[in-house]
C-alpha cells in the first residue's frame, strides 16, 4: 500500500516561513517523482516544486526564489522551504509521487496522493 503523509502546515504571518515534509512508504527505490502541490480555495490545483529522478528539481513560476524543496538521503522524504510567505501561499499543500503522465506541472500527471496540510498566511 502506497502512502504518502505531509506535515508542517500552519498559520504564520506575511513574511514568516514554514517548512513542509512529505514521506513516502510503500515504494521501493528512488527513481519516480515526488511533487509538492497547493490549491487554494477556488483555484485550480497548481504545482509547487518537482523532484525527478537524477535529481532534478523544478519549481512553479509562484513561488521560484522563495520556496526551497530537498530530498533526503533514503530518498524517503521531500522537504520544501517556504520563505517570505504572503497571502497568496494560503492553500492546502498536498505531496504526489510516481509521474505517470507527461507534464511534470500538472496533478494529473501524478499517480499517488497525501491527503494535505492547511497553509494560512495572514497579513
Amino acid at each position: 500500500l502506497v502512502q504518502l503523509q505531509e506535515s508542517g502546515g500552519g498559520s504564520v504571518q506575511a513574511g514568516g516561513s514554514l517548512r513542509l515534509a512529505c514521506e513516502v512508504s510503500g515504494l521501493s527505490g528512488s527513481a519516480y517523482s515526488i511533487a509538492w502541490f497547493r490549491q487554494a480555495s477556488g483555484k485550480e490545483r497548481e504545482v509547487v516544486a518537482v523532484w525527478a529522478p537524477g535529481g532534478r528539481m523544478s519549481y512553479g513560476t509562484s513561488v521560484k526564489g522563495r520556496f526551497t524543496a530537498s530530498r533526503d538521503n533514503d530518498m524517503k522524504r521531500l522537504y520544501v522551504q517556504m520563505n517570505s510567505l504572503n497571502a497568496e501561499d494560503t492553500a492546502i499543500y498536498y505531496c504526489a509521487a510516481v509521474k505517470i503522465g507527461d507534464n511534470w506541472d500538472r496533478p494529473e500527471s501524478y499517480q499517488y496522493w497525501g491527503p494535505g496540510t492547511q497553509v494560512t498566511v495572514s497579513s
